[in-house]
């Protein structure tokens, strides 16, 4: 005969115990892992001007109207671009006491032929290993509107086709020429297709080393699918290059670095690979950088009120935000850093529009001011606006930021 059970009763209470503590356990990491380090990067002081295009522009060409790009020369200068399609450099000893140089060191011809990619080109993302030899990124815009035949419609935005090209300077960047082979991204299909809108890659973002290669963010407008093309979503894409002498960029699918856009007027008709968007970006990055204190990577870019953030929701006000990352492709919800109109707002009721918000650091030891510590600065182009439109009064401005860390749910 077996023995009476009684004496299992309180090995089965204290299993009931610990499967309660266990659940509970479970539910509270639950709520640990949904919880995520949030980054803040907050004004302090009055903005500084660091550009004034009334006060020190050498032609009327001489406006802030592309994000800061800097680097620090072999001369011990630092250098950088922000201006127009008239590049000239901006140096000095720090990046406050910069002023502009009157040589124009690159400008592209106005080229009616799309297939010369040489209409109008402002150097978008520079980066440089000893201060001399600079590998930069060009925003290039064939604007037909301008070029009798080319476009059917006379509206510039609806003929805006847009590339990223490669230039080099031996220079230090004193002087920039374009690369035999300069096409970096670039729509499937020639300028004369899908005209009625804007559409091609633009605004690329600042040039950062990580790991092994080389990384920037890059906006397109996306295009329809066709027979020998994939759908592409408008947004933005990372680009990898793992030697910038080659300029052989590529953006991730999803999968790997596989998507590569080259030239259309080619011979061989390129494939229109489709790269994978990253939230939360709506708008072209205006620069992302390494943390240093923590490790993350930080991105700030602008958004406009109402637009979607990719997280279900959408940005409550329009204005610069900042967003983190451990990989560079997965970005966190972000956050306000200055609540403001852009470009992607209506002009509309506002004294000034604010655009192209860039976060670095003076003090940081890269050449390329490619990290940045719990002090760091904003630039961005103040546009003056008249009625419902902007101006071409656009100073360049500077503004000091605190950067901190909260726990978010």
């Amino acid at each position: 005969m077996m023995p009476a059970m009684t004496p299992r009763r309180p090995v089965l209470k204290r299993l009931s115990r610990l499967a309660a503590l266990v659940a509970v356990f479970w539910s509270f990491a639950g709520q640990i892992k949904a919880a995520e380090t949030a980054f803040v990067a907050t004004p302090v002081g009055t903005p500084i001007v660091v550009f004034d295009p009334k006060r020190d522009a050498c032609d009327g060409h001489d406006v802030a109207d592309a994000p800061l790009r800097a680097w620090r020369g072999e001369d011990g200068q630092v250098h950088a671009f922000a201006l127009h399609y008239e590049n000239r450099r901006l140096s000095g000893k720090s990046l406050l006491a910069m002023k502009i140089e009157c040589p124009v060191v690159y400008r592209g011809t106005g080229d009616g032929d799309p297939a010369r990619y040489d209409d109008r080109v402002w150097i978008g993302a520079t980066w440089t290993a000893d201060g001399k030899t600079i590998h930069a990124l060009g925003h290039h815009e064939f604007q037909a509107n301008e070029h009798k035949g080319r476009c059917s419609f006379p509206e510039y935005m609806k003929c805006w086709w847009n590339s990223v090209i490669a230039l080099k300077s031996l220079s230090g960047g004193a002087r920039f020429t374009k690369e035999l082979r300069p096409v970096v991204a670039v729509t499937p299909f020639r300028s004369e297709i899908g005209q009625g809108r804007h559409r091609g890659f633009f605004n690329p973002s600042n040039i950062l080393k990580h790991e092994d290669g080389y990384y920037i963010l890059m906006s397109t407008t996306g295009w329809d699918a066709s027979p020998g093309r994939e759908q592409q979503a408008g947004g933005v894409c990372l680009f990898r290059a793992s030697d910038l002498a080659e300029a052989d960029w590529r953006a991730y699918d999803g999968k790997g670095f596989n998507a590569r856009y080259s030239d259309p007027y080619a011979r061989i008709t390129p494939l229109g690979r489709a790269c994978k968007v990253i939230a939360p970006f709506p708008a072209p990055v205006g620069s992302f950088v390494k943390h240093r204190p923590s490790g993350s990577y930080l991105a700030m870019f602008q958004a406009a009120a109402g637009t979607p953030d990719g997280f279900g929701g959408s940005f409550s006000k329009s204005g610069f935000y900042l967003s983190a990352s451990r990989d560079l492709l997965t970005w966190s919800r972000p956050t306000l850093t200055l609540e403001t109109k852009s470009l992607y707002d209506s002009p509309c009721g506002a004294d000034v529009l604010r655009s192209y918000p860039v976060l670095i650091d003076n003090d940081s030891p890269s050449r390329n001011f490619e990290d940045v510590g719990d002090s760091a600065l904003i630039f961005y182009s103040e546009m003056r606006v008249e009625g419902c439109s902007h101006t071409g009064d656009r100073k360049l401005v500077a503004r000091k930021v605190r950067i901190s860390t909260y726990i978010r749910e």
